[in-house]
């Protein structure tokens, strides 16, 4: 049986700014880690697109693993598919438990205090402790921000199963930040206006022809390399 045929259980992942995994101090501990990894400036930041609350429903369990693809809630998982997705969520689950604990016992060992309670570039220096140097600024066109030069930004992680702890809540972060507010981040479509995207109202204006991406496709663009002898349709020679 396909997803198509799946129950819609009718639930909503923004129905509630509580925790339905962490307690209160992780939440806490969690919300102030991501809003130093896209942290609030002139513009919004993980904080106010509650990327918290994306990463605790992606470990609340199974149930909002799949938005309905009309935005009316969420597939209902059974069976094999449910136990490995349980087997993926524990995994994360650990991470992040274990992610807490560590991140209390650098900020209380640097510090003094737990990680929420710290300043932010005293918060900077545990998470560069736990995960390395902080990266570079980048301009749009790939250069070190107040520098010349500069290598673009590398690619995102895909495989979730294989990071650690830190690399997770990076990826989470911006996944929280960006993906549709129907999973419970990007809180009001934040992250999209951070990025001059004005993204569908809801999910279902994806499906039924009310939202269209027309505006951001060049139509008359062509592969550049269309008529370039060292490249096949395999790829390059």
């Amino acid at each position: 049986m396909g997803q198509a045929d799946w129950v819609v259980v009718p639930l909503d992942a923004n129905a509630s700014d509580e925790p339905l995994y962490f307690d209160d101090h992780a939440w806490r501990t969690i919300e102030a880690a991501t809003a130093r990894i896209i942290p609030t400036d002139r513009q919004p930041g993980a904080r106010e697109a509650r990327a918290v609350r994306f990463i605790d429903r992606m470990l609340a369990g199974t149930q909002f693993v799949y938005a309905s693809a009309d935005g009316s809630g969420f597939l209902r998982m059974d069976g094999l598919e449910e136990k490995a997705w349980l087997e993926r969520v524990e995994t994360r689950r650990a991470l992040y438990d274990d992610g807490v604990v560590r991140l209390d016992e650098l900020a209380r060992s640097r510090f003094g205090q737990p990680f929420v309670s710290l300043r932010e570039e005293e918060q900077d220096a545990v998470l560069e402790e736990l995960g390395g140097p902080k990266p570079a600024r980048y301009r749009l066109d790939g250069a070190e921000a107040g520098g010349t030069g500069g290598a673009p930004a590398g690619n995102q992680p895909m495989d979730e199963d294989l990071l650690d702890f830190f690399s997770l809540l990076v990826l989470n972060t911006r996944q929280g930040f960006y993906a549709d507010p129907v999973y419970g981040g990007n809180a009001g479509g934040i992250g999209w206006r951070v990025i001059g995207f004005d993204g569908p109202e809801t999910l279902r204006a994806t499906t039924d022809g009310t939202y269209t991406t027309i505006d951001y496709l060049i139509v008359d663009a062509q592969w550049p390399y269309e008529n370039d002898p060292r490249v096949t349709r395999a790829g390059w020679r």
